[in-house]
C-alpha cells in the first residue's frame, strides 16, 4: 500500500498558503540536482537578512542538518530527518525546548523546511522488511535543494552591496584624512583662499563646510545614504587641493631655492608660536619666573585614551601624535579652524591648564556639527571649571562609548 505523505501540521498549529507552496516546490525538486549542505546552509547564513531569520533560528537550521547523514542533498532522496527534542537541543547548544520550538517555526514559516507530522505528532520512521526507511516523520530538508539557487543569489547580492558599502567608507575615510590634513596646511603656510575675489572668505569658512558635511553622515548608514556625502568630500577635497596647487605655481619659479631656505628657516617645531606669536609672547611676559604648573598634569589621562576618544585629531597633523607635544601643536592647528578666538584660547588654558584645553579642543572637534559655537561652548566649559563644576573624565568616557556603540551598529 502506498503510503501518504502528511501536508498538515499536527495539533493546533495552522497551514498556510505558504506552507503549500513550500510543499509544492519540494515535490517539483528535479531528481538528478545534488547541492552541498553546507554550501547552502553558508550562502542561508549570509543572506538572513533577506529571509527573515535570526542566528538562533539558524543555529537550529545547523543542528537540523547534522542529522542528515550525507553531506550532499540529492533531488531524488528522502530528506527528511526525525531527531527528538531532546537531541535537537543538546545540538542546538542546550537551547530551552520553548525555545526551540519556536525557532522550528520561524524556519518553516521562511520556507527553509516542512513539516511532516505524524499521526500523534512524534518524529520517527518505519522501515521495511530489508531495514530501509519507508516512510518518515519530521522535517524535510527539500527546500534547500529547490531554493538553493535563490539562497545563493541572495547571497551573492548581499556580499556586493558590502562589498559596495565598505568602498564608499572608504573613499569617505581617505577624502577626510586628506583634506583635514591640507586645511592644517593651509593655515601653518598661510595659503590665500580667494583668487580673483572667488572662493570662501578663509580656512575658518572651509573647514565649517568640512564640518557641515561630515555632520550629514548617520551613524546607522546605507550606501546610499554615504555616496552623495563621498561624492561632496571629494569634491571639496579637488577644490582646496586647487587652492593649495594655485598657491604654489603663483611663486615666482625662478626664487624657489631661496624661498625653500626661507621655509625651512621660519618653520617652528612648535605651531603655537607659528599660529599666535603674539598672543604666546604676551603671555610669556605675564608670566612669573616660578608660575604654577597646569592644574591637569600631562599624565593624569593616558593619551592613548584621549586619542581613542577623539580620534578625528589625528586628521589634522602631518606626521602623527605620538607625545603630548605633538598633541597640543595639532590641538592649537584646530582651534584656529574651529573659529575659537584667542581670548578664549587663552583662558581655558590660564584655567584648565594647556593639556586639559587642549583635550577639550579634541573632544569639540570630535562632536562635529551638534557643537554650534566652539568658541561659546568652550568659554562655557571654562566659567564650569573655574567654578569647579567641570570634570574632563566623563566627557571622554562619553565619547569612548559612543564611539563603541558607532562600531557596534555597523
Amino acid at each position: 500500500m502506498q503510503s501518504h505523505s502528511p501536508t498538515t501540521p499536527f495539533g493546533r498549529r495552522s497551514l498556510t498558503l505558504a506552507h503549500v507552496a513550500s510543499q509544492m516546490g519540494a515535490t517539483a525538486r528535479p531528481p538528478e540536482k545534488v547541492v552541498h549542505k553546507w554550501n547552502i546552509f553558508h550562502a542561508i547564513c549570509t543572506a538572513r537578512p533577506r529571509l527573515g531569520v535570526s542566528e538562533r533560528s539558524l543555529s537550529v537550521l545547523n543542528a537540523l542538518l547534522t542529522f542528515h547523514p550525507e553531506t550532499a542533498l540529492t533531488g531524488e532522496d528522502d530528506l527528511i530527518v526525525f531527531p527528538s527534542n531532546d537531541k535537537l537541543t543538546l545540538r542546538a547548544h542546550g537551547m530551552p525546548a520553548s525555545t526551540l520550538r519556536r525557532h522550528l517555526a520561524v524556519l518553516v514559516d521562511a520556507g527553509l523546511i516542512i513539516r511532516r507530522d505524524s499521526p500523534n505528532g512524534k518524529r520517527y520512521a518505519r522501515k521495511d522488511n530489508a531495514g530501509e526507511i519507508a516512510l518518515a516523520f519530521g522535517f524535510d530538508l527539500s527546500p534547500l535543494v529547490v531554493r538553493s539557487e535563490e539562497f545563493e543569489h541572495l547571497a551573492a547580492d548581499i556580499e556586493a552591496e558590502a562589498r559596495a558599502l565598505r568602498l564608499v567608507r572608504e573613499r569617505i575615510t581617505l577624502c577626510r584624512r586628506d583634506i583635514a590634513k591640507m586645511i592644517a596646511t593651509g593655515i601653518e603656510e598661510g595659503v590665500p583662499t580667494r583668487r580673483g575675489g572667488q572662493g570662501p572668505a578663509d580656512w575658518q569658512e572651509v573647514h565649517a563646510a568640512f564640518r557641515a558635511m561630515l555632520g550629514q553622515i548617520p551613524r546607522t548608514a546605507t550606501r546610499e545614504q554615504l555616496e552623495p556625502i563621498a561624492d561632496e568630500l571629494s569634491q571639496l577635497a579637488d577644490d582646496v587641493l586647487n587652492l593649495l596647487e594655485a598657491h604654489i605655481k603663483s611663486k615666482n619659479p625662478s626664487a624657489n631655492e631661496s624661498q625653500s631656505e626661507r621655509h625651512i628657516q621660519n618653520s617652528n617645531p612648535d605651531p603655537l608660536i607659528d599660529l599666535e606669536p603674539v598672543f604666546q609672547e604676551g603671555r610669556a611676559a605675564r608670566a612669573e619666573p616660578s608660575s604654577q604648573p597646569s592644574r591637569v598634569a600631562e599624565g593624569s589621562y593616558p593619551l592613548g585614551m584621549v586619542l581613542d576618544a577623539c580620534p578625528s585629531i589625528v586628521d589634522y597633523t602631518k606626521g602623527g601624535i605620538s607625545n603630548w607635544r605633538d598633541f597640543m601643536a595639532t590641538a592649537a592647528v584646530v582651534r584656529s579652524m574651529l573659529g575659537i578666538s584667542p581670548s578664549a584660547w587663552e583662558e581655558a588654558q590660564t584655567v584648565m591648564g594647556e593639556v586639559q584645553a587642549a583635550i577639550v579642543v579634541a573632544c569639540i572637534l570630535q562632536r562635529g556639527t551638534a557643537i554650534n559655537s566652539a568658541g561659546g561652548y568652550l568659554r562655557g566649559l571654562t566659567r564650569k571649571a573655574q567654578a569647579g563644576e567641570f570634570s574632563l573624565g566623563p566627557i571622554l568616557m562619553a565619547q569612548i562609548n559612543s564611539r563603541l556603540r558607532e562600531k557596534k551598529r555597523a
